[in-house]
C-alpha cells in the first residue's frame, strides 16, 4: 500500500497564531520590534528580539511559560493524532524556529507524532540567552528564491524531504502539504499530480494559487478556520487511504482542484519566478 506524507507549516496552521509576535507583544518590545522591522531580516530581527528580553532580565524559562499559552485548537490536536494513527508520516516545515516549535508541541503532548522538523535553528548561548538562526546561512549566499524570506526556502527544502522520501526504497508515497503562507505557495510548487496542497483561504497562498492557477499540480483542498482544517485533513486522508486499499482513485474528488499547463519546460517553480517575482514578507 502507498503511503502518505503530511508536511505542516507551523504558525497559523497548527497553531491560529503567529508565534513570533504572540512572543514579541506578551512579552514588551513590540514597540521596538516594529521600529526595527525595515531594518532587517524577519529572522534576524526576532535574534535581535531575544537578545532585547535578555537584556530586560526574561529568561529561556519566562519565553517558554510564554509560548506555552498560545491556543492550540482541539480539533487540529485530534486530526494530527488521527492521521498519525492512519500511518501518516508527519512533518512540519516552518519559518519560526526550533525553540518555539518544540515547546509548543511537546506542551501540547504533539512532538513525538512528528518525524521531522524543518525550522530555523535556536540555539541557548553561553549566557542564557535564546539565539534564533537562519536555516540557510544568507549572509554568505543567496538561496535565490524571490518569494520565500533570506533564511528559508520553503520550496528547496520541500524537495530535500521528497528526495529523503524516496531513498527510503521501500514504497511510493504521496504528499499533502498545509500552509497558509506565500513560502508555502513555493511548497506547494513542488507537489507533483497526485498530491495534496491545503492551502488557507483568503491568506497569501491562496492569493497566489488564485492569481496563478497553472502553476499548481496537486489537487486544492482549501480551508479556513483550524475546525474546518482538521474535517478537511481527516477526509482527504481517509479517501487517500480507501481509494489505495480499492486499487481506484475515482473516490478522491477536490473541492477546488486547478487546471496545470503540462506543455510548459520550465518547472512550475521556475516559471513562476519568471513570470512573477514577489518578495514577499516571512509566514
Amino acid at each position: 500500500m502507498a503511503g502518505l506524507v503530511v508536511v505542516f507549516d507551523f504558525d497559523k496552521t497548527i497553531i491560529d497564531w503567529d508565534s513570533d509576535n504572540w512572543v514579541v507583544e506578551e512579552l514588551g518590545v513590540k514597540d521596538l520590534f516594529t521600529r526595527l522591522l525595515p531594518t532587517m531580516p524577519w529572522n534576524s530581527l526576532m535574534d535581535r528580539m531575544m537578545r532585547e528580553l535578555h537584556s530586560r532580565g526574561k529568561t529561556i524559562e519566562d519565553i517558554a511559560e510564554c509560548l506555552k499559552k498560545i491556543p492550540l485548537h482541539p480539533n487540529i490536536a485530534s486530526a494530527i493524532k488521527s492521521a498519525h494513527a492512519f500511518g501518516c508520516d508527519l512533518r512540519v516545515l516552518s519559518a519560526a524556529n526550533e525553540f518555539f516549535i518544540d515547546t509548543i508541541l511537546k506542551h501540547h503532548g504533539l512532538m513525538d507524532f512528528f518525524s521531522e522538523i524543518n525550522t530555523n535553528p535556536s540555539i541557548i548561548d553561553e549566557q542564557g540567552r535564546l539565539r534564533i538562526l537562519p536555516y540557510h546561512d544568507f549572509h554568505s549566499s543567496s538561496h535565490g528564491c524571490t518569494i520565500c524570506p533570506p533564511s528559508m526556502c520553503k520550496g528547496l527544502i520541500m524537495e530535500k524531504i521528497q528526495a529523503s522520501v524516496a531513498a527510503d526504497g521501500k514504497k511510493h508515497k504521496q504528499f499533502i502539504y498545509v500552509g497558509d503562507g506565500a513560502p508555502d505557495f513555493c511548497a506547494g510548487l513542488k507537489l507533483e499530480e497526485g498530491d495534496f496542497l491545503m492551502p488557507r483561504r483568503d491568506f497569501p497562498i491562496w492569493d497566489l494559487i488564485s492569481a496563478n492557477p497553472l502553476f499548481t499540480k496537486a489537487k486544492i483542498y482549501e480551508w479556513n478556520e483550524c475546525d474546518e482544517l482538521g474535517a478537511v485533513l481527516l477526509n482527504t486522508v481517509n479517501a487517500f487511504f480507501t481509494a489505495n486499499k480499492s486499487r481506484s482513485t475515482d473516490q478522491l474528488v477536490p473541492v477546488d482542484c486547478k487546471s496545470q499547463n503540462s506543455s510548459t519546460c520550465l518547472t512550475a517553480h521556475e516559471a513562476f519566478q519568471n513570470a512573477l517575482p514577489v518578495p514577499l514578507p516571512r509566514q
